[in-house]
């Protein structure tokens, strides 16, 4: 995989809990909502690299501690692939350096 492949597929990691996380939000908002759907995140792999995150309602109630857990692994997947993306930022500006030398 190239330099630019590594980085292109961390930033749809990084895209893809966006949404994951403002559905988290919106299902803390609207908790004590009565006929509330919650709204859950399915995320799937791109044939081109990456990942995309699709939301949609189900059936089941909001669970604060489901919430409060699945907010923090979007958290930590956000940070992973952010670091991940800076590597890959990296190891370009290197090899760059070395071009010009």
């Amino acid at each position: 995989m190239s330099i630019s492949g590594i980085t292109n597929t961390a930033l749809s990691g990084m895209r893809a809990q966006t949404p994951r996380i403002g559905a988290i939000a919106n299902n803390v908002a609207n908790s004590s909502t009565s006929g509330y759907a919650r709204l859950n995140t399915s995320l799937t792999s791109v044939a081109s690299g990456g990942v995309q995150a699709t939301v949609s309602p189900t059936a089941s109630d909001v669970d604060p501690a489901t919430e409060l857990t699945d907010l923090l692994q979007a958290e930590q997947s956000y940070k992973a692939n952010a670091v991940v993306f800076e590597t890959g930022a990296d190891m370009w500006e290197m090899l760059m350096s070395i071009k010009r030398d």
